[in-house]
């Protein structure tokens, strides 16, 4: 089955499957890089996608995985007063560094370093969503409790300043 998935999917649905949970990635025959081509490509809403984005401390220069509903943009300033020092942007060297996956299949576990991750609670409101499994036409589907559970991330609110 998980076989033929890619060498970066299938480093996911190792991660996923050492997590004791039943969850399987699928490679998408279109790209899911961005939430609109994932919503299209699954047939969910773009608020359903889980979308996996690296952002860097200034001062401490540390990994941060903030996992964004797919139509909600990040207010960094929200970020900056849970960390406590101001946001940079990843690049994309950065995120490959501390991920182990290039941007636009960056999953949301399985990642070469640990991080801080906060979870965007408008994700909360959906029974099913689907993360990015790291290609950037690979994902899996899940529940926002699962997410929870196997980030262990912090609900925030990502949009509030």
């Amino acid at each position: 089955m998980s076989t033929s998935l890619k060498k970066s999917a299938q480093k996911v649905q190792t991660v996923l499957n050492q997590l004791g949970f039943e969850l399987n990635v699928i490679e998408l025959p279109d790209s899911a890089r961005t939430a609109l081509e994932a919503a299209n490509a699954i047939g969910c809403t773009i608020s359903q996608i889980a979308k996996s984005l690296i952002f860097k401390g200034k001062t401490s220069e540390n990994a941060i995985l903030i996992i964004a509903s797919g139509t909600n943009r990040v207010n960094e300033k929200a970020i900056e007063k849970f960390i406590g020092e101001k946001l940079e942007k990843a690049d994309a060297k950065f995120v490959l560094e501390q991920t182990g996956f290039a941007i636009g299949g960056i999953p949301p576990v399985g990642h070469k370093n640990s991080m801080t991750t906060f979870i965007d609670e408008d994700l909360l409101q959906y029974d099913e969503i689907w993360a990015a499994a790291g290609t950037p036409n690979a994902v899996f589907k899940l529940t926002p409790k699962i997410l929870l559970e196997i980030t262990k991330g912090t609900i925030i609110n990502i949009k509030e300043t």
